[in-house]
């Protein structure tokens, strides 16, 4: 018995097949999952290399302060650097002084820190704090009288008007102005300076930039040849750590870098705050 092509498709059963709009409703839906999962995995990553950066930091502040605490004697000081194991991780180790007023006792201090660049493009710092030992009376008796020693130097430099300044460098008030204008630097509460005003009258009101140096030389020098807030070293005298530079060696390090009056003043402003705080 034959049947016709007709019959046989007939005898099929029937399936009823996605419409367009179910299809593109299936590929939007789709679409919309994928990128939820792309995105969170994404994120995952971000946060997995911010994590890496900043344990690599954390590392080599606590490096740092491992190398501080195992010497014999530290003072006060300021070094810096990049790292040599993590390139692109800045690094910083500051010894200093501080007074807790809990206590009401000064304390030294050692602070290491460890900066990088996280994937936002923004520096972030991780940072380790540890109180060394606290200072002995005498110790800080020492250090009061030094600051008031050297605040009587440098007070002795400080003119407070500009009429005065006139009168000591023998010139009108706006020739005061014009050295001003011509790169004369004041202190940061606008004061006048011996030494500068000596300095552009010498050199007709022009000096060039070594003979800046010179003065900032000497400027460096009216703390008796100790920064402000000098500390004793703290273990057995001994000669001092190699490539550790104190604040003001560290300023004078600077100074020789400098070739232009825009970078001295720049240098002026952060010495002169050195020497006088």
């Amino acid at each position: 018995m034959c049947r016709s092509k007709r019959n046989l498709l007939s005898a099929l059963p029937k399936c009823k097949g996605f419409s367009l709009p179910e299809v593109v409703a299936a590929l939007i839906i789709l679409g919309l999952v994928s990128s939820s999962v792309l995105v969170v995995i994404n994120r995952c990553m971000v946060s997995a290399a911010d994590s890496a950066l900043r344990m690599r930091a954390f590392e080599v502040a606590r490096e740092n302060m491992e190398a501080l605490l195992s010497r014999d004697s530290v003072k006060e000081m300021v070094e810096y650097g990049s790292s040599d194991k993590y390139p692109g991780i800045e690094w910083q180790t500051v010894v200093e002084t501080f007074y807790e007023p809990i206590t009401a006792r000064m304390w030294i201090q050692a602070v290491c820190s460890a900066e990088y660049t996280d994937t936002d493009n923004e520096v972030q710092t991780i940072e380790l704090t540890n109180w060394l030992t606290n200072m002995s009376k005498e110790d800080v008796r020492k250090i009061l009288e030094e600051q008031q020693k050297e605040e009587e130097r440098l007070a002795e430099q400080i003119i407070e008007t500009e009429e005065e300044a006139a009168d000591y460098a023998g010139v009108d008030q706006q020739t005061i102005q014009q050295w001003v204008e011509n790169g004369m630097l004041k202190t940061e509460d606008g004061y006048y300076i011996k030494n500068q005003l000596d300095l552009y009258i010498d050199n007709d009101g022009n000096p060039s930039i070594e003979d800046r140096k010179i003065l900032a030389e000497e400027l460096a020098g009216l703390g008796g040849g100790k920064p402000r807030g000098d500390i004793p070293e703290i273990g057995p005298d001994g000669p001092d750590e190699p490539g550790v530079l104190g604040p003001k060696e560290e300023c004078m390090r600077r100074l020789q870098e400098i070739t232009t009056p825009e970078e001295f003043g720049i240098w002026f402003a952060e010495c002169w705050s050195v020497v006088t705080n």
